[in-house]
């Protein structure tokens, strides 16, 4: 790990639409129980719950500050944030004042995350070209980087208005906390070891360990700018269950129509049984019993040198009450059980 202070736990969630047994729950009230689940979280131990940005039906989330001011305002201590703020089709002004406000209601525990996302409909949705993709990005997480360092602005760019010695109010109090998120790029790696912003990897396929090279380039990069090592996160998608089969049985129907869902317009094949069984086993599925989960994230968490894992808990359209257990699970017994695995 690349600092003294303990390995944090966090919980991730896109929002996705859930089922009952009268069908699929609406938007509004997968939203509602996201706070529930949220506040279960902070109950059971969990240091961070993060919430992803999308603006699609298979997704309830497509705003996240007020419901990150909400959790806020219901909790104590844990830590809420995006997971991730797609910020190439935001304003990174306003988002900087949207979060200082957040910081302002409960110091130092609303956190940013920003990335370029793993869908695009938010760029026609908002007026943008996909064509401005990647100068989209760059140019609005350097001007975030500068509202974060400097209190008198001036920026030039092609997408985003010419200022001038602006200062934007209000100003955080401290430094806001921003991660970078990436899905493997080393360009991407470096630019955040640049920008003095921590690091979470987004691990949905394969053996996380084929990702320490990318964890390695980030502490070089550091290193060479001369600056302290930030923290270093992963976030991967899994399930707690009682036992390793009922866990892989409750998690399979919701996982598997996102799976195919999503691959539809990806050129996926379907997701079989046995490829399923196949990446709980070898890959990023942290899936299965407390003991096989807490297992299997002691393992990353050695490879990598992690300060914090995330478990995306939402995945296609589970039952709510699946759900609140996984996250009791994870609190209650997985937490603890990492803890002294790693002792």
């Amino acid at each position: 790990m690349t600092q003294a202070t303990p390995l944090e736990f966090g919980l991730d969630t896109f929002g996705d639409i859930t089922r009952d047994d009268a069908g699929r729950r609406s938007g509004a009230q997968v939203i509602r129980d996201t706070l529930a689940e949220a506040e279960l979280a902070e109950a059971v131990g969990v240091d961070y719950f993060g919430l992803g940005e999308h603006h699609r039906p298979d997704f309830a989330i497509s705003a996240t500050e007020p419901l990150i001011g909400a959790i806020l305002a219901r909790t104590q201590r844990i830590h809420v944030g995006t997971s991730v703020t797609v910020l190439s089709s935001d304003d990174p002004i306003r988002l900087y004042q949207r979060f200082a406000t957040l910081d302002a209601i409960a110091p130092g525990r609303a956190e940013i995350t920003i990335g370029r996302g793993s869908f695009t409909e938010s760029f026609p949705l908002f007026g943008f070209a996909l064509d401005d993709y990647e100068t989209l990005f760059e140019e609005k997480s350097q001007l975030l980087h500068l509202l974060q360092t400097q209190e008198k602005v001036s920026f030039q760019g092609r997408h985003v208005p010419a200022l001038t010695g602006v200062t934007v109010y209000p100003r955080a109090e401290t430094p806001l906390k921003i991660w970078r998120g990436v899905g493997g790029s080393p360009q991407s790696v470096v630019e955040a070891a640049a920008m003095d912003m921590p690091l979470v990897m987004a691990i949905i396929g394969g053996d996380a360990a084929r990702f320490a090279p990318l964890a390695d380039l980030y502490r070089r990069a550091r290193a060479q700018m001369e600056g302290p090592m930030l923290p270093l996160g992963v976030h991967s998608p899994g399930h707690v269950g009682e036992t390793d089969e009922s866990a892989k049985e409750e998690f399979f129907e919701g996982y598997a129509t996102m799976h195919d869902m999503i691959g539809r317009s990806r050129g996926w094949p379907r997701l079989t049984r046995a490829a399923y069984e196949a990446e709980i086993a070898h890959g990023s599925l942290y899936i299965g019993s407390p003991e096989t989960v807490a297992q299997k994230i002691a393992r990353t968490v050695r490879v990598l040198g992690l300060d914090r894992f995330t478990l995306k808990y939402s995945s296609g359209p589970q039952r709510p009450e699946v759900q609140l257990r996984n996250i009791a699970l994870y609190g209650e017994k997985v937490i603890p059980r990492v803890r002294e695995l790693l002792a």
